[in-house]
């Protein structure tokens, strides 16, 4: 008993699960599986993420699922989004954006920054709800008032273009920013942009490092596209850098 508390303990420390996760995966999802089991809530929602992924653990969609319905089912907003998420690409259950959007909408309501997001995102595209723009700037508002760095560059761009609010390209430009320290690399794409244009080279080369290597595929794919119209010959030849990144990735 006294090795299954410390590493119950361990689960419940989250500075502490990242390490482990780090370190040694499979003990880490140990830990995890035997706390879920105790019931701790935190331990469910996190065994369903792993088990999602297959970190440290054998892959199982569907078995993620479960945990995310137990979790969510408690009360746990991660978990919930989480379900949305399942349901919106299909892990672990037959896809369907409309069931996605009930979890995304529960889970937002309880004010989950990436619920809010991802509802958003659903807005925005006409994805298992009517497309509303005006909903969607909304909620990415709110969540990027929260805090949530890919939403605050949204919020940029529904700015900069004037998408069903008035163009404030200042403000805009102050969210890209954000988004860019926050982490989010599209953020950190578009505020290089918004340096590049004020010709600050330097600064622009690197954030658009920055968000080389933390881009995914989608990404870099249409950004390597985007930096070979760029003005400036040193922003234009990140292009190069960009498909090279974008074919290791690919090759993986």
């Amino acid at each position: 008993m006294a090795d299954f508390r410390l590493r119950r303990e361990e689960v419940l420390d989250g500075e502490r699960l990242t390490a482990m996760l780090e370190e040694s995966p499979a003990r880490a999802a140990q830990a995890i599986l035997l706390a879920a089991g105790e019931g701790v809530l935190e331990a469910q929602a996190l065994l369903g993420q792993i088990l999602l992924d297959g970190h440290g653990i054998a892959q199982d969609q569907p078995l993620a699922l479960r945990w995310f319905e137990i979790a969510a089912g408690q009360g746990h907003l991660m978990a919930r989004n989480m379900l949305g998420r399942c349901h919106e690409h299909g892990w672990g259950c037959v896809a369907s954006a409309e069931l996605a959007a009930r979890h995304y909408q529960k889970a937002a309501d309880a004010g989950l920054d990436w619920a809010m997001y991802n509802l958003a995102n659903l807005h925005a595209t006409g994805r298992g709800i009517p497309e509303n723009q005006a909903q969607a700037l909304a909620l990415y508002r709110r969540a990027a008032e929260s805090g949530h760095a890919k939403s605050m560059n949204l919020l940029g761009r529904y700015l900069e273009e004037g998408l069903h609010c008035p163009q404030d390209l200042p403000t805009a430009h102050d969210w890209y920013r954000r988004a860019a320290e926050g982490g989010d690399f599209r953020g950190q794409f578009s505020h290089a942009a918004v340096l590049a244009d004020e010709g600050r080279i330097d600064d622009a080369l690197g954030w658009l490092r920055k968000a080389l290597d933390a881009g995914n595929v989608n990404f870099l794919r249409v950004a390597s596209m985007s930096l070979l119209n760029a003005q400036h010959p040193q922003i234009r030849a990140m292009a190069d850098a960009y498909k090279c990144r974008l074919a290791e990735l690919v090759a993986l």
